[in-house]
């Protein structure tokens, strides 16, 4: 896929949370190159898909509620020994809760593993912040989140 070639090295993973752009589109777009105050997006020309400047970016989300395509994510996968902590914009109703338990979804929305919830930011403009635990393995995968239905006791 696309978004592969956009990767940030191993070396750049291992220094902590990175903002990852799924933007493959291009159409005239640049709120987060505006909001990133780190400078680290750039967009050159207002139809090009965003540029990151991968020593420039310290993953801290800005960008991610201000994109109206929801397609920028932060993974962290200094987090933990085995986990890392994946940050996805969420704008579904109702929000989950601070240690719940939810099912983590890949890009087709497909349960690939479970994720704990370790935050729920939420933004002015509707577009909430998850942060998401998951096993390291699963990190690169996880686009959103599927809350779990409470199995009623007959």
């Amino acid at each position: 896929m696309e978004y592969q070639n956009a990767m940030p090295s191993p070396e750049r993973f291992a220094k902590g949370p990175i903002a990852l752009f799924e933007c493959l589109q291009q159409i005239p777009c640049n709120p987060c190159a505006d909001a990133c105050p780190r400078g680290a997006i750039t967009v050159k020309e207002i139809n090009d898909c965003p540029s990151l400047d991968s020593e420039l970016c310290n993953g801290c989300g800005v960008c991610m509620s201000h994109c109206p395509g929801l397609s920028i994510f932060v993974v962290d996968y200094t987090y933990g020994a085995d986990t890392a902590l994946v940050k996805i914009p969420y704008e579904f109703s109702p929000l989950p809760s601070t240690n719940e338990l939810v099912d983590a979804l890949n890009r087709q929305g497909q349960c690939i593993g479970t994720g704990q919830i370790i935050r729920v930011q939420q933004s002015s403009n509707k577009t909430n912040i998850i942060w998401l635990s998951v096993i390291q393995e699963l990190a690169i995968d996880v686009r959103n989140i599927r809350l779990r239905k409470e199995k009623s006791h007959e």
